[in-house]
């Protein structure tokens, strides 16, 4: 495995970055995960490994670049008060143009890289990114070829660029995740979500049993057999459509 943690330029600056892929057989399809609210994190970079040891280039791009942030600490999930306070303030800065942005800086630093084949690329976001990732497919469509949300939220909104309308419009295949504990995503949410992307080029699958964060080995509602299914259904998804 060769991984390093480095500058990307991007549209706003240069974005602290891990990257990690196999140290043969390349090059290797590219996919970018969307970090969640808590910011970079070993628990990040540990997952990151592993989607490069099932044959993939991985960027974990630092979406909170802009603010010179790269890492909260581990208050941010304890419940410290400040720590979750300045999350959310940072949150809440984040929108889908700015991660757009940063995934272009992504693409054209794997399109550079003869580690990477980054013709047919996927994205996948957890919480906050979730949204993102699913907006990655109509951003990219020539290039973009699978996303993946995991108890994403702000999926579905009253807006014309609702996420879950840009995915169903692009052409890149969709895997929608979501907890069946969740008050950012209630049920009557998910049920919209399955009745509104009936028939399109995805799925919507409810993880019963399971609260929101079940996929993070670092969390107290973390759900092993839930999170070997996550990764079951993310690389099957990937296969199918990158190699």
């Amino acid at each position: 495995m060769i991984e390093r943690q480095i500058e990307i330029a991007t549209k706003d600056g240069p974005c602290t970055t891990f990257v990690a892929h196999p140290d043969r057989g390349g090059p290797h399809p590219a996919i970018v995960i969307l970090m969640d609210a808590p910011a970079i994190r070993e628990e990040l970079r540990d997952m990151a490994r592993r989607y490069a040891s099932s044959g993939y280039y991985v960027m974990l791009p630092n979406l909170y670049h802009r603010a010179g942030v790269l890492e909260l600490g581990p208050g941010v999930l304890s419940g410290d008060t400040t720590a979750r306070e300045k999350m959310i303030a940072l949150m809440n800065g984040l929108g889908i143009t700015s991660a757009m942005d940063d995934l272009d800086g992504m693409l054209a630093f794997a399109d550079a890289d003869p580690a990477a084949r980054a013709d047919a690329v996927g994205v996948v976001g957890y919480c906050m990114s979730g949204r993102f990732a699913l907006c990655a497919g109509a951003h990219r469509p020539e290039r973009v070829k699978a996303v993946a949300s995991f108890y994403g939220v702000r999926l579905l909104t009253d807006k014309p660029n609702s996420p879950h309308l840009i995915a169903k419009g692009a052409p890149a295949e969709f895997y929608i995740a979501c907890a069946e504990t969740d008050h950012w995503v209630p049920a009557e949410m998910i049920g919209q979500l399955r009745t509104e992307l009936a028939g399109a080029h995805g799925e919507v699958e409810l993880y019963a049993g399971v609260e929101h964060g079940f996929a993070f080995p670092q969390r107290a509602v973390y759900d092993k057999t839930a999170a070997e299914q996550h990764w079951e259904r993310v690389l099957s998804l990937f296969r199918r459509n990158l190699g």
